[in-house]
């Protein structure tokens, strides 16, 4: 049986980035940000996507960057329209043009075990909730809140509280969520009091962005590492490659330290638009030379 250190299931999402500077066209979605990224970063993984087979075209994505994949058909591709209306890009309108069918039991592979099994959601209802308890049951599963909070209103997308939150958040191992999403849960503005909340509900590792910063809760302790973009042309992506990061940096490191790896990763990725493409020397590289330079 192959085993991956991250297993990442996620819809191929035919992006329109609008930006105060720009518009884009591209293919994205967390399978695509976490996946490219996490190859890059040396990370034995598989990807599995689904989309329209006449949207088959969408998967050199995965050829370009050499990420293993694999491909499960559905009646409707993922589009989604993000636009930016601030420079530091934290607020943004999203609207979702074609939505995949839910993922299944059935499209996991059966002879395939990982590490961490990273469930790469863009909206409400690609990853019912019967599908992520019944994962849990394979090992650690890593979500994002935006998968269970973002709601396709007919197009425009809105972030909702969750219903189920507390059975769900209690079953995964790794949570991620933004600083919005985790007051929308909460009721907690302070972002360090809403992670503690998140985190007593039973996820075992819990992680909020900012567009300052990272936050980490772990076992009740708390950790920390800002965001250094010099430029926010890459933003897309930004949550997708920081959790990933995280996740597949925290099976041989300590959780400060897999934080301080995911801000350093999101950061160079911020500063240029797609995927994370650098080389895991010169993040290491830049971690130790900024802990040196600290240490003085």
């Amino acid at each position: 049986m192959p085993h991956y250190d991250m297993l990442i299931l996620g819809a191929v999402s035919k992006d329109i980035i609008i930006t105060p500077e720009d518009t884009e066209y591209s293919v994205g979605g967390a399978v695509v940000y976490a996946s490219v990224a996490l190859k890059h970063l040396e990370a034995n993984l598989l990807a599995v996507t689904k989309l329209h087979p006449h949207d088959k075209q969408a998967l050199e994505v995965f050829k370009r960057y050499g990420v293993p994949h694999l491909f499960r058909e559905s009646p409707t591709t993922t589009s989604i329209r993000n636009t930016y209306h601030t420079a530091d890009r934290d607020r943004r309108t999203c609207e979702a043009l074609g939505m995949v069918a839910p993922f299944t039991l059935d499209d996991v592979p059966p002879d395939a075990a990982a590490d961490v099994y990273y469930l790469g959601g863009l909206m409400k209802g690609e990853f019912p909730e019967d599908f992520v308890l019944a994962m849990t049951k394979r090992g650690k599963v890593a979500i994002d809140a935006q998968a269970f909070m973002r709601v396709n209103e007919n197009g425009p997308m809105v972030f909702r509280d969750w219903d189920n939150k507390r059975e769900v958040i209690a079953a995964v191992h790794y949570l991620k969520t933004d600083a919005a999403e985790a007051e929308t849960l909460t009721g907690e503005q302070d972002r360090r009091k809403a992670i503690k909340i998140l985190a007593h509900w039973g996820a075992k590792e819990v992680i909020l962005t900012h567009h300052t910063e990272v936050l980490v809760c772990v076992e009740d302790d708390i950790h920390a590492a800002p965001f250094t973009a010099q430029n926010l042309s890459g933003r897309t992506g930004r949550g997708d490659t920081c959790f990933a990061s995280y996740c597949y940096w925290r099976q041989n490191h300590t959780p400060a330290e897999a934080c301080r790896f995911a801000a350093e990763v999101t950061s160079r990725k911020m500063e240029h638009p797609g995927p994370f493409t650098g080389k895991i020397e010169d993040v290491v590289g830049a971690i130790q030379h900024s802990g040196n330079r600290n240490s003085r």
